[in-house]
């Protein structure tokens, strides 16, 4: 088994595709295979604040049931969209009011195929990946150990949202704890969710989102290889919004 786990998308189609040109998947046919059979892993928040997020469904949605070349974990904004398409409640804000805006475009045949389309990828989807091949486990915003084979309402609070204290920063964001300094497993934990700006490597966990949508990088997490494959950012550099660790 190889795979190459892919960061927080965000809508930056153009970029998602260097990557996979970049990683070595080609178009054969109108359908995308690697000549050494690997495989993608997308690690959630393939939607919102980018430019595509519409196309991008569409893409990983392709990828997923029809060319059979990849997988694909949920982060939170994904279950934000996931229950505004139920009909929920849910805040227009953080990201979603630029989906929502690329949603209000569509014809209602449009919205109706995208709409399906993402509930399907959604509802399929595991909370996280294990991956005992490549000695992996694949979750949004990262998993103890000890919730690995765990899927209950703790564990799902954590993958999508991380150890968050229930405290608020000034920006609104939540407090989270630095869950991977505690960390001791053997396998790794491929995660996003948090931008770095470059890959945090600690006790064998990697945080893979490097902000592509807010200026930096894509990238993925090459296994058994246990190496990384960037494409450069075409937005605005919002250097704001990356976390700085006091381990940097």
């Amino acid at each position: 088994m190889k795979v190459d786990i892919i960061g927080d998308v965000h809508g930056c189609l153009t970029e998602l595709l260097q990557l996979i040109n970049k990683l070595g998947y080609l178009e054969i046919n109108g359908q995308y295979s690697h000549p050494d059979q690997r495989s993608l892993i997308f690690v959630g928040d393939i939607t919102d604040r980018g430019p595509a997020s519409i196309k991008t469904i569409n893409l990983v949605y392709r990828l997923v049931y029809e060319d059979r070349v990849a997988n694909y974990a949920p982060g939170n904004h994904c279950n934000k969209l996931y229950r505004y398409f139920l009909g929920n409640n849910v805040q227009a804000q953080h990201g979603l009011e630029t989906t929502i805006a690329e949603l209000e475009r569509l014809t209602p045949t449009e919205l109706q195929q995208v709409k399906e389309k993402f509930i399907q990828l959604y509802k399929d989807a595991p909370l996280y990946l294990d991956l005992p091949l490549v000695n992996a486990v694949v979750a949004h915003a990262g998993i103890k150990e000890q919730l690995i084979g765990r899927h209950d309402k703790k564990t799902r609070s954590f993958v999508l949202y991380g150890d968050t204290t229930g405290e608020k920063l000034p920006d609104g964001r939540p407090v989270r704890r630095d869950w991977a300094k505690a960390y001791a497993g053997d396998k790794w934990i491929v995660y996003g969710h948090t931008p770095v700006w470059q890959p945090r490597f600690l006790n064998k966990t990697v945080n893979i989102d490097l902000g592509c949508v807010f200026g930096n990088k894509l990238a993925a997490f090459r296994l058994p290889e246990e190496v990384m494959i960037t494409v450069d950012s075409q937005q605005a550099l919002q250097k704001e919004k990356f976390t700085i660790f006091n381990d940097e």
